[in-house]
């Protein structure tokens, strides 16, 4: 107001804002999206874990993927080699939710296009690239390291059944993949295979698949399935396969006997059981405790292999397991030594039932019943199984004309007597035959018979040159003569009229004779007293038939 004192100035304060340059924004942008970003990985980030592999085919970091069903569970990091060059380093982060995966037993392996026994896999990987595929495992202790496979498992961890072992004596074509058969049906595949400790044979892992695996009995029977099975027998030619894959890939295949129904309780996962080679032989019923016995050929068994077969009476008892050679200094010979296992409950039930089952009992029984029979003929022969190849067998028979031999049923090992086989006898008719043919003079009877060849050729030539022109000439002079007599005895000749006109005086004459006999058998007396003075109508002579006319004379040339 206008007159009043001025107040004191007031301090004046001045206020400055802070404000943000446009260069700023992009960086903050930046940062806070990278801070998102690391808040993220860190909140999804799994554990980190390393994988040793063979190779590094097909990986790179920070592409190559981590699937477990398709599904990524994470990625590779890094791919670098070992320090000794052993064997590749592959670092992969697995992803939060996939910490299941970092345990000892899950098994990790690299899925790329694989062409095997059990298909094509891996195609699509031709497209999207090679990734590492994962199994995880049940109850292993947490790991950071693993050992990469070289190939995908046959069987993964989701997979329902049982496994089992298999023994054989070599694994033949069998191979991981390979299918394990139940009534011509596929049931399960072979998944592992390992050479014995001590390197007699090769033990193989199977696995059925679920509910097939109750099928496996403690019974069961496995044999290899593997190829064609070809036999020539009585009844023809047989082939026998599982499949067409079998062929090729080689399999197994198990069945329970009927004769082993009576244990029919499934088999526990891991049970072991022997492959045996064919279906044949696993349907044989056992046949209890070998028994090694000896045999002795004067003759060449050449034919006769390892694991022909060994027959009584024409029932198989046993394998030949041995053929060897051996020097008898007496004789100055080389015979023969065939050693067999043979299967004694196989005789029958008599030595079933009254033999012990102890293998000393065993060989005491058989040889008691051997020395019975030894001395009734029982002999061995090596005898022909097949004409068309020539194999062996041998037959333990009875022959009725065998000579008396000792023999020791109480030898180890025992020592069966032998005889010719039927090849040897008819070997021994063929020389005799052959002998006897060399004596034929074959060389003086090929000269005699140069000499009635040249005789006969000489003969023939004489014939052809001689006899046969006269012999035509003859047959000529006939066809003429012939030929006369046909015109001759012609309907209009004189030699016909003349013919003709003596057969009617014939007839004639023949009728006269039969009226006469006729009159004299109604008047025998008229042979005395003469004809009466009147004559019967039919006694009277028959009229004489005219003279011919006179036939002009034939022509000169004919008869």
């Amino acid at each position: 107001m206008a007159g009043e004192p001025l107040e004191a100035s007031q301090p004046v304060i001045t206020r400055t804002r802070w404000r943000v340059s446009l260069a700023w924004i992009v960086p903050i942008v930046s940062a806070l999206i990278a801070l998102s970003l690391l808040m993220r990985h860190i909140s999804t980030a799994g554990p980190a874990i390393q994988v040793f592999f063979q190779t590094a085919e097909g990986l790179e970091a920070d592409k190559t993927q981590v699937k477990f069903k398709d599904v990524p569970i994470g990625v590779v990091s890094s791919v670098r080699e070992s320090e000794d060059l052993s064997h590749i380093i592959v670092s992969i982060e697995l992803q939060r939710s996939a910490k299941v995966f970092a345990r000892s037993d899950t098994r990790f392996w690299v899925v790329r296009p694989r062409v095997g026994i059990g298909g094509i896999s891996g195609i699509g990987t031709l497209i999207s690239g090679a990734y590492i595929g994962a199994d995880p495992g049940k109850g292993g202790q947490k790991a950071e390291t693993f050992t990469g496979l070289e190939s995908p498992p046959a069987v993964t961890s989701d997979s329902h059944g049982s496994r089992f072992t298999v023994h054989s004596d070599d694994l033949g074509s069998l191979d991981l993949g390979s299918p394990v058969y139940f009534r011509r049906l596929k049931v399960g595949q072979v998944v592992s295979y390992a050479l014995d400790s001590n390197g007699q044979g090769v033990t193989i892992g199977i696995f059925v698949d679920s509910p097939n695996d109750r099928f496996v009995t403690r019974s069961s029977r496995f044999w290899n399935a593997s190829g064609i099975d070809v036999s020539l027998g009585a009844d023809g030619l047989k082939l026998s396969t599982q499949s067409l894959a079998s062929v090729a890939a080689g399999g197994l295949a198990f069945f329970t006997p009927t004769w082993a129904q009576s244990d029919q309780s499934p088999a526990p996962a891991g049970t072991r059981f022997d492959l045996l080679k064919d279906e044949s032989a696993a349907m044989e019923k056992p046949s209890g405790q070998p028994i090694y016995i000896s045999m002795t050929f004067a003759k060449a068994l050449r034919g006769l292999n390892i694991n022909a077969p060994v027959e009584f009476v024409g029932v198989e008892i046993g394998k030949v397991v041995s053929v060897s050679i051996d020097y008898d200094p007496k004789t100055q010979r080389f015979p023969i030594i065939v050693g067999a296992m043979i299967y004694p409950e196989r005789l029958g039930r008599v030595f079933k039932n009254q033999s012990p089952s102890d293998s000393p009992q065993q060989s005491r029984r058989l040889g008691a019943m051997m020395s019975e029979m030894v001395a009734r003929g029982l002999r061995a022969q090596a005898r022909t199984g097949n004409l068309l190849t020539g194999q062996l067998y041998i037959a333990i028979d009875f022959l009725p004309h065998a000579a008396k031999v000792a023999f020791d049923g109480a030898a180890q090992p025992m020592q069966i007597p032998t005889a010719s086989g039927t090849l040897d006898d008819m070997q021994v008719q063929i020389s005799d035959i052959v002998a006897k043919i060399d004596k034929i003079p074959f060389a003086s009877l090929g000269q005699r018979l140069d000499q009635d060849l040249g005789e006969l050729n000489t003969s023939l030539t004489q014939l052809n040159t001689n006899v046969l022109p006269e012999s035509a000439r003859a047959l000529a002079d006939v066809r003429k003569t012939m030929g006369s007599a046909t015109d001759a005895l012609s309907g209009s000749s004189p030699l016909r009229q003349n013919v003709d006109q003596t057969i009617d005086e014939l007839r004639h004459s023949a009728r006269s004779l039969r009226v006469l006999t006729d009159y004299l058998s109604r008047h025998p007396e008229a042979l005395i007293r003469g004809k009466p003075a009147d004559v019967p109508p039919e006694l009277e002579p028959p009229s004489q038939p005219p003279a011919p006319s006179q036939s002009p004379a034939p022509s000169a040339g004919r008869p």
